[in-house]
């Protein structure tokens, strides 16, 4: 591997080898997208997952691939789109100055085309789903257009961003059912806390550079009581989707599977640790399994 390629890898990407072994091109816009980071679409699919599996349809196997490929493509755009919109500011902290469009390997042009590429897919899968699933994504729009300002308009970024990689939850459903509003309402309300809790440890690894540039987050607002927030997120979370399981099917038996997604949350708090460097990037990380948990529990309380 080169020493160029070394250093246009970013520092938490996933799979270092893989991407530097690209052409500077289609390197440059593998990382744009984010490919060479999984978690990404990961967090923004399994919403989808629960959506389809506690509207309780079965297995659902197609319809799950296709949100997969959207959650690929859309995640994609979004940091496509987020990377221009922030090229600026980017340039400033330490662990995003070597992103393409920052250190100014892609121009904006051709990263406006790659965006729209991924667009496209994107509309490949908006047209396998029904008229009233297809207008849900859609709303979406609106969110993920303003989030990269929110950083510099409010301390919780994170909040706005619980809305918008939670909303494949209301376009799984909606594919497969228009009724229990309330359960799926709670089922939403717990999933943006769970997006605040981890979005928040994903945050700290740019409290510094954040602070001398001056971008807002949870983290910074919440200073030395990180833990005891996100503590407070993740507890909210599992409340709600508790009370989203009851309204769904009133069954004390049917919150016991979302045991085992509280206790990854309660290792989360109880491991982490601000002052490591790896720590958070690690914990934030292991919300792949969070979101597998729960959409296991969502599984049983959908199909039992």
């Amino acid at each position: 591997m080169s020493e160029t390629a070394k250093s246009d890898v970013v520092p938490d990407s996933e799979h270092k080898g893989l991407v530097a072994r690209l052409p500077q091109l289609q390197r440059d816009l593998a990382m744009l997208a984010r490919f060479d980071r999984p978690i990404g679409w990961w967090l923004l699919f399994w919403p989808c997952a629960w959506g389809v599996w506690l509207a309780g349809a079965g297995w659902q196997f197609a319809l799950l691939g296709w949100l997969l490929l959207g959650s690929i493509a859309m995640r994609g755009a979004g940091c496509v789109y987020n990377d221009i919109v922030d090229a600026r500011l980017d340039r400033k902290v330490a662990r995003t100055a070597s992103r393409p469009v920052a250190s100014g390997r892609v121009s904006k042009k051709t990263a406006w085309g790659w965006l729209l590429a991924l667009c496209l897919i994107g509309l490949l899968v908006l047209v396998q789903l029904r008229s009233l699933a297809q207008g849900v994504a859609l709303a979406s729009i609106a969110l993920v257009a303003a989030y990269p300002f929110m950083k510099r308009i409010t301390w919780w970024p994170q909040a706005w961003l619980g809305m918008v990689f939670t909303w494949g939850l209301l376009v799984g459903w909606t594919q497969l059912r228009a009724d229990n509003w309330d359960a799926l309402a709670a089922m939403y309300a717990g999933a943006a806390l769970w997006v605040i809790g981890y979005d928040t440890i994903y945050a700290l690894q740019d409290r510094e550079d954040d602070a001398l540039v001056g971008i807002r987050s949870s983290a910074l607002r919440l200073g030395g009581h990180v833990t005891g927030g996100v503590a407070l997120f993740y507890a909210g979370a599992v409340a709600l989707w508790a009370l989203a399981f009851w309204l769904y099917r009133a069954d004390w038996i049917a919150l016991l599977a979302l045991v085992p997604a509280a206790a990854h949350l309660a290792w989360q708090v109880a491991t982490l640790d601000a002052e490591d460097p790896a720590n958070p990037l690690d914990r934030f990380r292991s919300n792949r399994w969070a979101g597998a948990l729960v959409a296991a529990a969502c599984f049983v309380v959908g199909n039992a």
